[in-house]
C-alpha cells in the first residue's frame, strides 16, 4: 500500500497483493486468499531491464500498464509457475525506477535475494470488494484475510497480524 490509488483495470504496484512467483501453489494460495475462482490467472511485475530475458517480447520494449499477455520463455517456466497461464503466457507489467521508485526497489530487493526479477501482482481487494482506497481498508483486509503482512514502503513499515 503506497501513494495514490491507480485508476483502471489493473493493480500497478500502489494497491497490490504480491507473492513469490516461484511457489508451485502460488496461484492457488492467492486465489484462496482473494476468495476467487481457482482458474483465475495472475500477472507479474518485472524489472523492465530484465523483461526480454524472461519473456518473448518481440518488438515490445515495455508494458507499464499490464496491457499485454506475452509468452514466457520456455526455459523459465519451472522458475515462475505461479504467474504462467495455461497457454504459457503471462500478463506482465514492466517497472522502471522513474515510474514507481518504491515498487521498483521492492522488486529489485526480491531479485537480489532470489535471482528472479519479478513478483506475482494482483489487485489489493477480495472477491466482490472494490480495490483498497484508504489505509483503514488495507488494515481491515489484513486483519480479516489470510494475508501475512501489509507493507507500507513510504514509511518503511511492515504491519503483521
Amino acid at each position: 500500500y503506497q501513494g495514490k490509488m491507480e485508476m483502471g483495470p489493473r493493480a500497478l504496484g500502489n494497491r497490490s497483493i504480491i507473492a513469490d512467483p516461484r511457489m508451485p501453489d502460488g496461484k492457488d494460495r492467492v486465489n484462496e486468499i482473494k476468495k476467487r475462482e481457482w482458474y483465475r490467472p495472475f500477472a507479474c511485475s518485472i524489472l523492465e531491464e530484465h523483461a526480454h530475458d524472461w519473456f518473448e517480447m518481440g518488438r515490445l520494449k515495455s508494458s507499464p500498464y499490464m496491457s499485454y499477455a506475452v509468452p514466457v520463455k520456455q526455459n523459465k517456466w519451472k522458475e515462475i509457475p505461479a504467474v504462467i497461464h495455461v497457454d504459457g503466457t503471462c500478463r506482465l507489467q514492466t517497472v522502471n525506477k522513474e515510474q514507481n521508485p518504491l515498487y521498483y526497489n521492492l522488486i529489485k530487493e526480491f531479485y537480489n535475494k532470489t535471482d528472479v526479477p519479478l513478483i506475482l501482482n494482483t489487485s489489493f481487494n477480495l472477491a466482490g470488494d472494490p480495490m483498497v482506497h484508504h489505509l483503514f481498508h488495507a488494515v481491515k483486509i489484513l486483519s480479516t484475510s489470510q494475508l501475512d503482512f501489509l507493507y507500507l514502503p513510504e514509511i518503511k513499515k511492515v504491519i503483521t497480524k
